[in-house]
């Protein structure tokens, strides 16, 4: 039977790198790398293309076999960065007092982008009062490209609610040959004036990133591939080309996105801090309860509607080079060695490493002249990076991608280590020292932010120089970690494994069953318009009370699976592994609760204060999934094993025993159902009807009989 394979390309900052993945199984059978291909007339495009024939040719892949084709882009974070967009005509709209309102609020006039980079915008407002007219509105259309519009953005009051206005001005541009886009489309939060503005960034770089898409999917299409082309977005799913011709502002941060979804996808990291440790940069992004943490994209100092991945992005990795001034190390990186063009001396041979002498090198013009290379006898460069001080230490493995050569590592180390009247291993120490303070720093942030638990907490290191820098760090927070498989291409791995992922967020005070329902049919729909299967969409839905909006997020595949993907786990296995997260000895861990899909492990302990004089005793949960990955942690809680049938029933006696009573007000638990395959994070809702309304919704039409469990965060 022939192998279908699915292809994740992804683009960095120094190489653009492809997988090819068993469809079936998810294994890795084949990568190749190109240099990415920043200044080609074609932009990044062209490696996108080289490395696509060259993984279908190196390893002997039929096009009738690729099932799936996605890659990640640079292409919206670089044009916003380097200010390389088209002037947007707006047609605000609106009547009355929401009509003089919206007058104002939809010019936005010049956006700013990033320090010196502006978006240029034209303005026109229409009174809606009797509706529009085609040829007033083909006249203001006509007005704003006459004034420098290249792309034009229908904004009205309240367009989220009734977009009829926003469509009618969409449909005369485009019969006039003009793109032009609804902010209804892009958002469907209100907040006129945000909504607008994301819209207007969504707009400015329609065009570019349109000329880039029809080069790629015109070479996909020519070599004969027919599976749709996908592209990743910055929340860590994919679209269809389609849908990213419309909504390109979505691919922003597309890049450090993927690395998460590989963590997410292939790794099945459940609580954890990711690092992609590349040679320039590492991206680091915070897993709870299996899902990435998300935030709102800010452009220039100014709020967006758009959501992405947390990612924060340091200048420190494998390749960063050593600063040294006035006989001391003053800093590690930004500059790398690919920057400067000089090789790690961990990847050379000893016998290059002749009488090295240390030289000053300037990486890049306006650099400073203090960062360190290495001269030879026989005149050869080298760069001493982050990884070479690893491999001095031996810190690297065999085996891993950054494991080089110990011994020219620790002879290129020794001129520099004489300056600094050290020895070679604690000259190696101090570079990772320096190094990993920056992260430990951004470690400590994050967990505060998002009130990690350092017993549970887990660094895990992909990437290209994972091994160089994740285990010194680990060990200077005092936290575990460890190094995935196929490190230096989880980017890519979390592009080809990506499912498709759409979301609708709405303002709605109190929402009803029906509110609920709506919004996972318009999000269901999203997900299939982006390229989701019908049959494969499951969809969550979150409540925010403090901010009014429900987010409707769904998820489908790009077809139908027949096979499991990997082994299902032994109860055994699941119980071990519930067992190392806890930090217990198997025998003193119970399962208390199970479905189809999940084990519910508990580890019984005394809880001291407020909770034991309340509560008795409380538990630390781990719920563990069919192939042996924890989906759910809580530090303290109950369990209940229940039925569809009786459910709600039990959520309400359950909820009414468990609520503390305080003066500040009652102090409801976290709530969490696992129902099929799914587990329902309530966590956030505070409001007991709105629990029962979002639960009962998840259980309309399943059989009564199926067995549930509710777990109870105290």
């Amino acid at each position: 039977m022939t192998r279908k394979v699915r292809i994740g390309i992804d683009v960095g900052g120094t190489f653009t790198k492809a997988v090819l993945t068993d469809n079936e199984t998810y294994d890795v059978i084949g990568k190749e790398t190109v240099l990415t291909t920043h200044y080609a007339p074609e932009g990044v495009a062209r490696g996108i293309v080289q490395v696509f024939h060259k993984v279908l040719e190196d390893f002997q892949i039929e096009t009738k076999d690729v099932v799936f084709i996605a890659h990640s882009t640079t292409q919206a974070t670089n044009a916003l960065l380097e200010g390389d967009v088209e002037t947007v005509g707006i047609v605000g709209m609106g009547t009355g007092f929401d009509g003089f309102r919206a007058r104002r609020l939809t010019n936005v006039g010049e956006v700013k982008l990033a320090p010196g980079r502006t978006l240029k915008t034209v303005h026109s407002f229409i009174d809606t009062k009797g509706g529009l007219g085609e040829e007033k509105t083909k006249g203001v259309i006509l007005d704003l490209i006459n004034n420098g519009a290249k792309i034009i953005v229908a904004s009205e009051a309240f367009g989220v609610d009734n977009p009829a206005h926003e469509l009618s001005v969409v449909d005369v541009a485009n019969r006039l040959g003009i793109p032009a886009i609804g902010a209804h489309e892009i958002s469907k939060l209100y907040g006129l004036e945000t909504r607008t503005r994301t819209a207007v960034i969504n707009a400015s770089i329609i065009p570019k990133m349109l000329a880039t898409a029809d080069m790629i999917e015109r070479s996909v299409r020519k070599a004969g591939i027919k599976a749709p082309l996908m592209i990743m977005r910055g929340d860590g799913g994919v679209m269809n080309i389609g849908e990213m011709r419309k909504r390109p502002l979505l691919t922003l941060l597309s890049g450090p996105a993927a690395s998460v979804a590989g963590a997410l996808m292939y790794l099945k990291v459940s609580d954890g801090i990711f690092f992609e440790v590349g040679g320039t940069s590492t991206n680091i992004g915070v897993i709870r309860n299996g899902r990435p943490k998300l935030k709102y994209v800010e452009l220039g100092g100014h709020h967006t509607f758009l959501h992405s991945l947390d990612v924060r992005v340091l200048g420190i990795a494998g390749g960063s080079m050593v600063r040294f001034r006035d006989g001391k190390i003053i800093d590690i990186g930004p500059r790398s060695a690919h920057i400067a063009g000089l090789t790690y001396s961990a990847f050379a041979k000893t016998d290059d490493i002749l009488d090295p002498e240390m030289v000053p090198i300037q990486p890049m013009p306006n650099d400073p002249s203090d960062y360190v290379g290495i001269k030879t006898k026989n005149g050869k460069m080298f760069a001493i990076t982050v990884t070479c001080a690893a491999n001095a230490l031996k810190i690297t493995r065999v085996g891993d991608y950054a494991h080089g050569n110990p011994e020219a590592a620790k002879k290129a180390i020794e001129p520099l280590a004489e300056k600094l009247n050290l020895t070679v291993e604690e000259t190696a120490r101090k570079i990772l020292e320096m190094a990993s303070a920056k992260i430990v720093r951004l470690i400590k942030e994050l967990m505060k932010e998002y009130a990690l638990d350092p017993s549970y907490t887990t660094l895990v290191g992909g990437g290209g120089g994972a091994s160089a820098l994740i285990p010194f760090t680990a060990n200077a927070v005092g936290l575990d970690y460890r190094i995935s498989e196929n490190a230096e291409v989880i980017s890519s791995i979390g592009v080809a494994l990506a499912m498709v992922r759409d979301a609708i967020e709405r303002m709605i005070i109190n929402p009803t069953p029906d509110d609920i329902l709506r919004i996972r049919r318009e999000a269901e729909d999203a997900a299939i318009r982006a390229g989701a299967a019908p049959g494969t969409v499951e969809v969550s839905v979150e409540i925010d009370p403090q901010r009014h909006r429900v987010i409707a997020i769904a998820l489908g595949a790009t077809e139908l699976k027949t096979k499991e993907l990997v082994r299902r786990a032994t109860s055994e296995e699941r119980k071990l592994e519930a067992a190392k997260s806890m930090r217990a000895p198997p025998e003193n861990i119970q399962l208390v609760a199970s479905t189809n899909f999940f084990d519910v492990f508990t580890a019984r302990t005394k809880e001291k204060g407020l909770l034991r004089s309340l509560l008795g005793h409380v538990q630390p949960i781990r719920v563990v999934d069919k192939e042996g990955v924890i989906r759910l942690s809580i530090k303290n809680g109950v369990v209940f094993q229940s039925f569809v049938k009786q459910c709600l029933y039990n959520l309400k006696e359950h909820l009414e025993k468990y609520t503390l009573y305080t003066e500040a007000g009652p102090m409801i638990p976290d709530v969490y159902l696992l129902c099929g395959g799914r587990i329902v994070d309530l966590s956030g809702v505070r409001d007991p009807d709105q629990i029962s309304s979002l639960l009962s919704v998840e259980l309309k039409g399943r059989n009564p009989e199926d067995p549930v469990v509710l777990v109870l965060g105290l």
